[in-house]
């Protein structure tokens, strides 16, 4: 289990900045303590931030407050080829003292935040107003805090290669690491995703459904892999062992996850076969628009470029687009109704079909944006 553990100390005659400016402090040598930056503003607790990573040139293009202030300094030399391994420990410490503070004076939880929170429980007013995608990053940063790879998402695991403090990426991560206030921290955030999409159910959500009927009014607001995820969460959930890579990763993830050898499709009750044709219907449903409407580009938001790629690969898959790319390849070969079509030219698809496709691009093509990568 990987735990942030208390940052060590070396005593520091005197308070840190009584007598010198922090700017010229040396970070890469000495080591902060709470105190010594307990009176700093934001902007100050930012800057000194961006004077650890700018002593090593870092580029903070997303932060334009921080690049500012680093290129007026004289020692500052942007450098492309910075990588957080140049940090060296103190420096880390250093930035775990300055990004805890910082955190502590935020109105609202910000990407960035959520080792500060390890041990204190959110809530909906604390949590503030984000875009979808900040919250999917909010939620997984609960679980990068302890090393978890997110095969799934690229994008998540781009974001979190990027922070100096994920180290140890652990291909063994068991999310019954979770302490009790990281669950409640989980269920909040999980909580706003379903206000701010307006949505009943999200995958994950399935346990107080395993005996009761699923309406169709529930599954409004889903996307298809969603739908897909969901469909499935009701066999994983009786213990069925997934051969599918992406289905097998997906609920390896979750702590109620069991195989169960010798578990059977047939074995379902009939309320959960019941619910998977529910499921399964507005699946159809969704997977049919896409060649019949327009689709609507607000619904899509807070989806990364994966899940976008996805769906609109779906738009070709559905007339039988050979995929070379391996992660397609697999997601679509593990439907039934998918079947490759050597025969397969661009020109079968409709005037809708490549109006979706289109307008889907665009949107992949701009989703990383709404990410910040640096900090």
């Amino acid at each position: 289990m990987k735990r942030f553990m208390a940052i060590p100390l070396l005593l520091v005659a005197g308070a840190l900045f009584a007598g010198e400016p922090w700017e010229s402090f040396d970070y890469a040598t000495r080591r902060l303590t709470a105190a010594d930056v307990a009176s700093r503003s934001l902007d100050d607790l930012r800057r000194m931030r961006g004077i650890v990573f700018g002593r090593h040139g870092r580029i903070f293009g997303s932060d334009p407050d921080i690049d500012r202030y680093l290129r007026a300094q004289p020692w500052y030399a942007p450098r492309r080829t910075f990588d957080n391994v140049d940090l060296n420990d103190v420096e880390r410490a250093n930035l775990d003292v300055i990004r805890l503070a910082e955190a502590a004076l935020h109105p609202h939880v910000e990407p960035g935040d959520m080792r500060y929170w390890q041990t204190r429980e959110l809530t909906e007013a604390k949590l503030g107003p984000h875009s979808g995608a900040e919250l999917r990053v909010l939620e997984a940063e609960i679980e990068a805090i302890h090393g978890k790879i997110f095969e799934d998402s690229p994008t998540l695991q781009q974001y979190f290669q990027a922070r100096y403090w994920y180290r140890n990426a652990d291909w063994d991560y068991d999310p019954k690491v979770l302490s009790a206030v990281e669950r409640h921290n989980l269920e909040v955030i999980a909580a706003a995703i379903r206000r701010q999409r307006k949505l009943v159910l999200l995958p994950g959500d399935l346990g107080p459904f395993m005996d009761k009927p699923v309406a169709p009014r529930m599954l409004d607001g889903l996307g298809l892999h969603e739908l897909r995820l969901l469909r499935n969460e009701i066999y994983a959930r009786r213990g069925y062992a997934f051969s599918t890579a992406w289905l097998a990763n997906w609920f390896s993830e979750h702590d109620w996850y069991e195989v169960k050898e010798g578990f059977r499709a047939e074995q379902l009750t009939a309320v959960q076969r019941e619910n998977v044709k529910v499921i399964t219907a507005r699946e159809r449903e969704l997977h049919d628009a896409l060649s019949t409407e327009k689709i609507d580009t607000a619904s899509l938001e807070g989806l990364f470029t994966e899940d976008l790629r996805r769906l609109r690969n779906e738009i070709y898959a559905r007339h039988g687009r050979p995929f070379k790319d391996a992660e397609l390849r697999a997601y679509f070969t593990s439907f039934d109704w998918y079947k490759a079509d050597p025969k397969f030219r661009e020109s079968s698809l409709s005037a809708i079909e490549r109006a979706n496709a289109a307008a889907i691009l665009r949107l992949e093509e701009g989703a990383d944006s709404k990410i910040i990568f640096e900090g």
